[in-house]
């Protein structure tokens, strides 16, 4: 992935105020370009995914139709090729490692973002998704010869 392509993000985000926050933090990206869509609910979002291509997930932990790390499932059950960023309000660092583990890439507190963490947080998701992408793929060529 290089600098001048742009990044195509899936938000999915309740809130519209903080889901207009990002999209204006994500408008401020000199080096790199950002093309995001806005989905409220989980069940959209996952329609989403089935119609257009994405290239990341920013995800919140509290939606009207999911709540928590249940989220997490129906994206990955069905995406798992896409890096996912959580989102939340909270900062509590056992349930960003229970995140991670389950399969997100990342975790930010939506109060904490700026824009180079929020960046560096989106190109470093794709980058280890990839990573673990091919990982994946020699380890089954390897089990195959």
């Amino acid at each position: 992935m290089g600098l001048t392509s742009v990044i195509k993000v899936l938000l999915i985000e309740d809130n519209i105020a903080e889901a207009r926050l990002l999209r204006e933090v994500l408008k401020g990206a000199t080096r790199q370009e950002f093309d995001l869509c806005h989905e409220k609910r989980l069940e959209n979002a996952l329609n989403a995914l089935e119609s257009q291509a994405f290239d990341v997930i920013l995800l919140d932990l509290t939606l009207p139709d999911s709540q928590g790390l249940d989220s997490l499932l129906p994206i990955i059950s069905k995406n798992s090729y896409l890096p996912i960023v959580v989102l939340t309000n909270m900062n509590d660092e056992e349930l960003a490692l229970e995140a991670v583990r389950k399969g997100a890439q990342d975790y930010l507190v939506k109060r904490h973002i700026t824009l180079d963490i929020l960046v560096r947080s989106i190109c470093y998701a794709i980058e280890r998704k990839q990573m673990e992408e091919k990982l994946r793929e020699a380890n089954q060529t390897l089990e195959k010869g």
